[in-house]
């Protein structure tokens, strides 16, 4: 019950922000595509789809698997430690700019190949002692405490970013940047091939190792009862901290995908809202859930910018949420379970 509040809490809060953060969640070449198909997208019973449209249905799936791996950060640590990351956008868009700025060769210009560990290691260091400096002295505190913490940090994350490397959109050199994939008649940039093939095995091991691995395992008994868990040799401090760091992880993997299709900025950090969206319909508790409602959340954002005017399509996935909420407040895939004590 106290969940469901936080999250129909948020949801309104949610709501507000995504008129004026609206320009942030797809890029403006995407948008100009939709609005230059329009015809395209018209289809009539027995026939096949139009081409350009299934090629919008890829991208509109390449951009939900993005949403779908910052909600898996949301899913990590709530799954481990009953907590809300309202920063987990905004760690994606640092994982982001500290991949380019090893990366690109107006920065440090290291190998693609190589960046990628490192980034993602610098990205686990820092989700781990922000457990340790931060989230951790806030324990046995009310769950408002770490949701307005995570909100004031997501701000000064888009500022600490705007002061190194300034406000301007930025763009990753990767190795396949404007390489194409073709299947048949569908041409497909192989940025959007990696993003969906990436969060697909990505989301499907950390299923495995929250169902198969003894530290997985640790983690979801921490989150049932703290205090239990303690008493049978679980170190729950480490392990919560160990997730915050499996956490910034994943943040930067989404970062440097998210970053491989499209400029990003600072306020890029705002795209945590519409995975918070993502997580909720997939079921805040539910791995897969989190890949399956940001795929559900970026093809609802094309076929919305058709049928609706403009502005109006960019609350379509709130209004799903919300929808969700109402008549299925634990989600697609509800995996919520009473604690055990």
């Amino acid at each position: 019950m106290i969940a469901f509040g936080l999250k129909l809490f948020v949801a309104f809060r949610v709501l507000l922000l995504a008129r004026a953060s609206r320009y942030v969640f797809l890029s403006v070449n995407f948008w100009q595509i939709i609005r230059n198909n329009r015809n395209c997208l018209k289809f009539t019973s027995g026939e096949a789809f139009d081409l350009d449209f299934m090629q919008l249905v890829v991208s509109g799936l390449a951009n939900g698997s993005v949403y779908g791996l910052i909600a898996l950060g949301f899913v990590l640590i709530y799954k481990a430690t009953e907590a809300v990351n309202f920063a987990q956008g905004d760690l994606m868009m640092l994982g982001a700019f500290i991949t380019i700025w090893l990366v690109n060769p107006e920065y440090v210009g290291m190998d693609f190949w190589l960046a990628i560990p490192i980034a993602i290691s610098i990205m686990a260091v820092f989700g781990y002692l922000l457990d340790l400096v931060l989230i951790r002295k806030l324990f046995g505190q009310p769950q408002i405490a770490v949701v307005i913490l995570t909100i004031a940090l997501g701000f000064i994350l888009r500022f600490g970013v705007g002061a190194i490397w300034k406000h301007e959109p930025q763009l990753l050199e990767t190795p396949f940047a404007g390489r194409e994939a073709r299947f048949g008649n569908v041409v497909l940039g192989l940025e959007e091939v990696a993003v969906i093939i990436v969060t697909i095995l990505l989301t499907l091991s950390l299923f495995l190792f929250f169902r198969k691995a003894k530290l997985g395992r640790a983690m979801q008994a921490a989150s049932q009862n703290q205090l239990a868990a303690y008493y049978v040799g679980i170190p729950v401090k480490r392990v919560q901290s160990l997730v915050w760091a499996l956490a910034g992880a994943v943040a930067a993997v989404a970062g440097i995908l998210f970053a491989s299709k499209g400029a990003v900025d600072p306020s890029t950090g705002l795209l945590g809202i519409k995975a918070f969206a993502a997580a909720v319909i997939g079921g805040f508790g539910s791995l897969p859930g989190a890949l399956v409602g940001g795929l559900i959340i970026g093809l609802i954002e094309p076929f919305a910018a058709y049928a609706l005017p403009s502005g109006y399509s960019q609350i379509a996935p709130y209004a799903v949420m919300l929808l969700v909420l109402i008549f299925r407040p634990a989600g697609i895939f509800s995996q919520m379970q009473k604690k055990k004590v």
